[in-house]
């Protein structure tokens, strides 16, 4: 091991005991997603703890009567960033006590420990240990801390694509998702939309006079399971277990809505469509492919209205990449062992970088089967393993 590796390892192993003090406050802020709670006092918070190791955080503030407020810093000199990207906000609550982080044996409890304060703090002192050990980098680090992740990112990441400033110069971006010990370095994309269908009301005994809504919506549900059929036989070439996985996704009734009553025939049914598809699948054309069946059926009769609520590419990075290399040799040294390289099953904020020719992976403390649940937790000593696999990297790709 080089010696600023040691370093790295020994200012790490030094500020553990303060990195989960600085998730557990963290957690502590109920920046529950939806509505998006709180956001501002999170980033104030992230934004005083930047401040307090010597860097100079901007916060950026979103339009709107909810806004977001994302924060954003650097440390280091030079064009090339390799960018440390998170998230503060959270589901909701599903138990009552989860702001309350506790420590209870190995694990650190509490809402959005494992997806993703604790990333977040490993993160923040990863740069600190950098800064600590005196290390000068030929480049810098980007930290950019967003909201809103868990909705979409209107009010974070999306919104700082909107205006130029996510991906700036960068090499290599790296997200602290809780991915459960492998490296996510693929995601599926989504067209999420809701399928409105119109009928006339009647009492069930003049339902002649009526146009049964909830049957209009069979006949569209029908042509949607067709679809569905071929599309469950595409598989992605990604790593992703089981087998069952692998295959590209159509869900029909996520949210099903209609009706008013027993004994009234149904003026109107509504239902979402989540299409979830594999990086080798084009978003354009499997958009197009959904609209025309809409356009086909609306011409047979069966009036509709379709909104689509979400969009989202995939993305995709070779494991062979120099930067997945990087981030594999990172995590060998810390860990003891190369990592498994596996594709994310749902979406990433990893395609906001994408579409700006940015490799970007996901690795992080968490751990994905506890993530959003009653009993989220993350292993304590995933946070420092975690924070010196990103400062070795940081290490590697600017060093």
């Amino acid at each position: 091991m080089v010696k600023s590796q040691e370093m790295l390892l020994a200012s790490i192993a030094s500020l553990s005991e303060e990195m989960v003090d600085f998730a557990r406050e963290l957690i502590a802020i109920p920046t529950e997603n939806p509505p998006g709670n709180n956001y501002r006092g999170c980033a104030l918070a992230i934004a005083r703890k930047l401040e307090a190791i010597g860097l100079e955080p901007a916060i950026i503030k979103t339009p709107g009567d909810l806004p977001g407020y994302c924060v954003l810093a650097f440390h280091g000199q030079g064009e090339r960033v390799l960018h440390f990207h998170g998230h503060y906000d959270v589901v909701p609550r599903s138990i009552e006590g989860q702001f309350d982080p506790a420590i209870k044996g190995s694990n650190l409890f509490g809402r959005g420990s494992s997806d993703m304060k604790s990333g977040l703090a490993a993160m923040i002192y990863a740069v600190k240990a950098i800064r600590q050990a005196g290390l000068k980098l030929n480049g810098r680090i980007g930290l950019t801390i967003v909201p809103d992740e868990e909705t979409g990112g209107a009010r974070g990441s999306a919104y700082l694509a909107e205006c130029g400033l996510l991906g700036k110069d960068s090499v290599g971006m790296v997200t602290a998702e809780p991915t459960s010990g492998v490296v996510w370095n693929a995601n599926r994309g989504a067209i999420s939309l809701r399928v409105t269908l119109k009928g006339k009301p009647a009492h069930v005994g003049l339902s002649y006079q009526g146009i049964n809504a909830f049957e209009q919506m069979l006949v569209v549900a029908r042509g949607l399971e067709k679809l569905k059929t071929e599309i469950a036989s595409r598989e992605t070439a990604y790593r992703i277990e089981p087998q069952a996985a692998r295959r590209s996704i159509l869900m029909m009734g996520g949210e099903c809505r209609g009706g008013s009553n027993f004994n009234l025939v149904p003026g109107a049914c509504s239902f979402t469509v989540d299409r979830r598809i594999n990086p080798e699948e084009d978003l354009a054309v499997e958009k197009q492919r959904l609209l025309d069946l809409f356009a086909r059926l609306k011409a047979e009769g069966i009036e509709h209205e379709v909104e689509i609520f979400q969009e989202a590419p995939s993305s995709g990075v070779a494991e062979d990449h120099p930067l997945a290399r990087q981030l594999a040799n990172a995590i060998q040294t810390v860990i003891g062992k190369p990592p498994a390289f596996e594709m994310c099953p749902g979406l990433l904020d990893n395609r906001f970088y994408a579409q700006r020719g940015v490799p970007a992976f996901a690795y992080g403390p968490g751990l994905l089967s506890v993530s959003h649940g009653p009993h989220e937790f993350v292993p304590l000593a995933n946070i420092g393993d975690c924070a010196a696999v990103y400062a070795l990297l940081a290490n590697e790709v600017l060093g």
